[in-house]
């Protein structure tokens, strides 16, 4: 019997089959609701995967863990201890600040905004290469996300859920060349674009005027826009500036404020979360 990919089919034929193979599954997973469903049977099926792979990290921590000395121990207490008085007078400023807002609301007429609800997240493996930045975590649609939730860490913006399965989603990295952040510049609340250009370490402003105010070293954070990412998280610092007049743009680029090749546990932000300007 001959097989179609066999060698009595010629080159040609082969490469034209499975253009149109492709072609056929492109316009079907985009214009039809079958193909979400096959991810999402995908994504259950490969759960089980996914954690078994993680079980030997999980074991190698916990060994790791046991070997720390009285005196690791000893010092982790103080550093802890002395993060804690840090928090603790940041806390105390925070509830001024959140008292003044609440003054100032009361003087506008303007409605009070929801507090944050977060869910506490574990990456379960890293798929990274120059045309995907994602990880896949360990939260589906039985913990109640769903897509496009914004996804943070302790130092500032990751990025977004995408392809919410039952047990696992992936998060799609703001360094990702799909990926584009509203930000605005701490400094001067000036707002503009970041976008990933592939590279973890790296983003780039979009549509950077000459005559825009931006420096070395500048803080951007969320602008609020979009609806996805609340305002206010941190997102990169701006570290290098070309404003080659040759050119229609400035080149502006910037480091993620977050770890992204070391990230570990991850905050979804919920729904409600959209809507607010503080951290509670």
């Amino acid at each position: 019997m001959n097989l179609l990919f066999g060698r009595t089919i010629s080159l040609q034929l082969r490469l034209t089959v499975a253009v149109v193979l492709s072609v056929l599954l492109i316009f079907g997973d985009r214009y039809t609701q079958g193909g979400t469903l096959f991810r999402t049977s995908l994504h259950t099926l490969v759960s089980p995967l996914l954690y078994f792979a993680n079980v030997p990290y999980e074991m190698f921590d916990i060994g790791a863990k046991s070997l720390h000395t009285r005196d690791q121990l000893r010092q982790e207490n103080y550093t802890l201890k002395e993060k804690q008085l840090l928090q603790s007078e940041q806390l105390q400023q925070l509830a001024f600040l959140k008292n003044e807002n609440q003054e100032l609301r009361a003087l506008l007429g303007a409605s009070a905004r929801q507090n944050n609800t977060r869910l506490i997240a574990q990456v379960l493996s890293v798929h990274s290469n120059p045309y995907s930045h994602q990880v896949v975590i360990n939260r589906g649609t039985i913990d109640g996300v769903t897509e496009s939730q914004a996804v943070i860490d302790e130092m500032g913006v990751v990025g977004q859920l995408t392809q919410v399965g039952t047990t696992t989603s992936r998060v799609l990295l703001m360094t990702d060349i799909t990926h584009a952040t509203p930000v605005r510049i701490l400094r001067n609340d000036v707002r503009t674009v970041i976008e990933g250009i592939g590279k973890i370490n790296r983003l780039k402003l979009s549509h950077v005027p000459h005559s825009l105010d931006v420096r070395i070293g500048d803080v951007l954070v969320t602008s609020g826009l979009g609806g996805i990412f609340p305002e206010g998280y941190p997102v990169a610092v701006v570290t290098n500036i070309n404003r080659d007049e040759g050119l229609p743009f400035a080149k502006v680029y910037a480091e993620p404020i977050a770890q992204l090749d070391r990230i570990r546990l991850l905050v979804i932000l919920g729904k409600s979360a959209q809507e607010t300007l503080s951290h509670d």
